[in-house]
This record gives C-alpha cells, sequence and structure tokens, in this order.
C-alpha cells in the first residue's frame, strides 16, 4: 500500500484524481494539500473540502500557499476551470467543515517526519507548497518514498508555447522542487495529453456507473466544451489522474531518466528542460492515453 499526500489545487481534473484515488484500495490518503492554481487558494480549499464531503473522504484538508514565491499570482483560469473552480457545478449542498489547523508545508513536513520512508507526495499543482517545506525542514528531502508531479512539458506547453501551468504557475518554486535530493518522477504534458475521457465515455459512465459516472459526466462538461473551443478535442485530459496512474500502473508509461532544469525568465518562463547538471529524475515522456483512459474508467465501474 502506498501512503499519499495529495498536494492539489481543485479544479476539475483534481476531481477526478480523487474519484480515481478513492477506487483504488492500495492507495491511501493521509492528507488534502491546497495550492493556488486553478483559483485563489480559499476557492481551491473551499473545493477539496467539499469535494472531500461529496466522496466520503476522510483525509484532512490542510490550506496552503496562496501565490508564488517569487512573483504575482497569475489569473484564475476560469476559461477552463469555471468560475468555481469545478467546472460550474452547484456546490450548496454541504455544510462544509473549515479547513484543519495549520499551513499545508508543516503539516506535509509533521506527516513525512512520523513516517519516515513511507509517503509519497503526488502533487498536482503548483509546487509551491513543497518548496517551502523543503525550505523550512530540507532533511524531508531524504525521508519521502517518492514525490509524484503532474508538471512540465518537453515538446509544446498549454499557457505559452513552452509552459505548462503547474510548474509556469511558480517556477521558482519547480526549480526547487525538482533540484532537491529527494527521489522525483514527472508526468508532464508529453504523457497527460494523450490521456483522453472522450464525451461518449463520459455518456456512457453516466449511463452506466451510477453516481459516482454522473458525477465524472457533470463536473466536465464545462471543461471538455474548454477542450472543444481551444484544442478541438472531443473530451477533456486526465492530466491529474495518469499521475496517480503512473503509481498504479507504471507499465502504461514510456520514461527517459535525466536531470531536469526549469527556465525561470524570458519567453520560456517555466518551461522544463534536458539538463545535465542535478539529480537524475524519470520523466514520462509518453502514456498509452486509450489504455490509461480505460483504466480510468474501469476502476471507477463504468
Amino acid at each position: 500500500m502506498s501512503l499519499l499526500i495529495l498536494d492539489t489545487d481543485p479544479g476539475v481534473d483534481d476531481a477526478l484524481a480523487l474519484l480515481y484515488l478513492r477506487a483504488r484500495p492500495e492507495l491511501k490518503l493521509l492528507a488534502i494539500t491546497t495550492v493556488f492554481g486553478n483559483a485563489d487558494v480559499e476557492t481551491t480549499t473551499r473545493n477539496a473540502l467539499w469535494l472531500r464531503a461529496r466522496l466520503g473522504l476522510s483525509a484532512p484538508v490542510y490550506q496552503g500557499a496562496a501565490g508564488p514565491l517569487a512573483r504575482p499570482r497569475g489569473p484564475s483560469p476560469t476559461h477552463v476551470h469555471g468560475e468555481n473552480g469545478l467546472g460550474g457545478i452547484d456546490l450548496s449542498d454541504f455544510t462544509l467543515s473549515p479547513a484543519a489547523s495549520g499551513a499545508a508545508h508543516d503539516r506535509i513536513i509533521d506527516l513525512i517526519r512520523a513516517r519516515p520512508g513511507e509517503i509519497t507526495i503526488v502533487a498536482i499543482g503548483p509546487l509551491t507548497n513543497l518548496a517551502l517545506a523543503l525550505r523550512a525542514a530540507p532533511d524531508i528531502a531524504g525521508l519521502v518514498a517518492e514525490v509524484v508531479i503532474m508538471g512540465g512539458a518537453f515538446t509544446r506547453g498549454n499557457v505559452t508555447p513552452y509552459a505548462e501551468a503547474n510548474i509556469h504557475n511558480d517556477p521558482e518554486a519547480a526549480a526547487e522542487v525538482l533540484s532537491a535530493a529527494w527521489p522525483v518522477t514527472l508526468v508532464p504534458l508529453d504523457a497527460t495529453l494523450p490521456c483522453v475521457l472522450t464525451d461518449a465515455d463520459a455518456r456512457q459512465m453516466a449511463d452506466t456507473s451510477g453516481d459516482t459516472g454522473r458525477f465524472v459526466h457533470d463536473v466536465t462538461r464545462g471543461y471538455a466544451a474548454a477542450y472543444a473551443t481551444h484544442e478541438g478535442l472531443d473530451g477533456c485530459v486526465l492530466h491529474d489522474v495518469a499521475a496517480l496512474v503512473r503509481l498504479t500502473r507504471p507499465d502504461l508509461f514510456e520514461v527517459r531518466s535525466a536531470p531536469v532544469a526549469v527556465s525561470l525568465d524570458g519567453e520560456r518562463l517555466g518551461q522544463t528542460t534536458w539538463s545535465d547538471q542535478g539529480p537524475v529524475r524519470q520523466a514520462c515522456l509518453n502514456a498509452d492515453g486509450p489504455a490509461l483512459a480505460r483504466h480510468f474508467r474501469d476502476t471507477l465501474g463504468a
């Protein structure tokens, strides 16, 4: 069994990742830590608390960084994730408890020190919380089992021609996290873009997979519409799900081992590039997208 901290900025695909995690008995969620990204941190924390209630999760939610380490926070991508960050679905059906006490990066440190060598951090938002944890407690780099990051782009970006959103949102944090002495697996756009939940798949899930399938369908409608408008895609990409599938089905990914650097200025700000210096990283260059999407549907009972 893998013990996980999910560092997240919910986010439609973050919601799908939590659905997948809930359905995998070999993944045990210890905590959800929130960060700005798909919306401001107050909204992503509210969304995490709502998803915790909606999905019946028990892991505590800790609020994290409100902005990048060294630069202003960029605008929220409401054209992708909707004004409320979860595709515009109704979030009024639960009375939410507040987030648990303590800053996210402090709780990450506490959890890792309490279970040395046992915890995997899966980061599916900007990497600010992880960088803050490293700054406060560099020793945790030697205490984690693994850090799996949904982020980066070696071929093409999604917020600029060069950069992927999670890295671009806080490139300084990404540079610190990727240069630290802990084991990192990067799941960049190169591997996630082939992983598409088609509109037909979503409709079938709504018809055959009960409440879970209807939720998948409903939460992805605005997300899929954004992909249709901006990418001409039939469906939506399972970016954050892919980071978790890397833990359960590593056979679906093609991997290269090499150091990775992050561009910190100019038009290539936030681009991930291969380097000849620094720790060697496992970077997923491709994935069997149809098989991963099928695995996601099968896991959720479609």
